[in-house]
């Protein structure tokens, strides 16, 4: 499987580029971080390519989707993992994190596809995008408005894919807690948080059950989107979720 990472260069993005490659498929790493991804690059091993790419930059998407297919010979499979969530509360979010929030979650998610959609239709392959519980399954966290928004924005742009193109698979993941990748939270997801801002909150988030009592191992994420993405457009596999199991189920 000759499969794309978009997001590749840190958090859960690198684990599920770095593990496709050491499970055997031809994979591209792409993200802005050209030296973090040769990094992964190297650490993933089987020929994996790095590649950099801009997603909020119409040009540097195209571009770095077709270097992706002239490398690998065409794209069975497209992974979209790239995600930013600014912590604030909703009445101090400013424009530009609103624009932000919705370049690189939203509409970079929809550049980066129909980029890649002629190679997806060839091979009749399989795109998913890497949503959150906080998005469409749990009531919005205080405090990420921006991303919780951006998230269910996402998922609306995924069903309108599918809809107008069946010919390929389209896959919503929706993700609880993992862990496995970087930073505090181990996914690089709270870069540049006024922790703070996060501790104040956080006896809120966890008094509204927001917070798994366990945390998934980022090896059980990549086995699922492996395998969704292997099925290509065969199944019909609109959504999957990827959470932890709380230990008294």
């Amino acid at each position: 499987m000759r499969a794309v990472v978009v997001g590749a260069s840190s958090g859960l993005g690198r684990c599920i580029g770095v593990g496709l490659a050491q499970k055997g498929e031809q994979v591209a790493l792409l993200a802005r971080r050209l030296d973090k991804l040769e990094g992964a690059a190297e650490e993933a091993g089987n020929g994996a390519i790095a590649v950099r790419c801009d997603v909020t930059e119409p040009a540097s998407a195209h571009e770095a989707i077709e270097e992706a297919a002239a490398k690998l010979g065409g794209i069975d499979a497209l992974v979209y993992s790239t995600g930013i969530g600014a912590l604030a509360r909703v009445e101090d979010i400013d424009v530009d994190t609103w624009r932000q929030s919705l370049d690189t979650n939203v509409i970079g998610a929809s550049i980066v596809t129909a980029a890649a959609l002629p190679h997806l239709q060839a091979s009749r392959g399989r795109a998913a995008y890497l949503s959150s519980v906080s998005g469409s399954t749990t009531a919005p966290w205080p405090g990420l408005g921006a991303y919780v928004v951006s998230k269910a924005a996402l998922e609306r742009l995924i069903e309108v894919w599918r809809t107008e193109h069946p010919s390929v698979g389209f896959t919503r993941v929706i993700v609880g807690d993992c862990v496995g990748g970087e930073g505090d939270s181990m996914t690089g997801f709270n870069t540049g948080w006024d922790m703070d801002l996060a501790l104040e909150l956080f006896p809120t988030w966890a008094a509204r059950g927001l917070i798994s009592e366990t945390q998934l191992a980022v090896e059980e994420l990549v086995e699922t989107v492996d395998h969704v993405l292997r099925l290509g457009a065969t199944a019909n596999i609109p959504s999957v979720a990827v959470t932890p199991r709380n230990p008294a189920s």
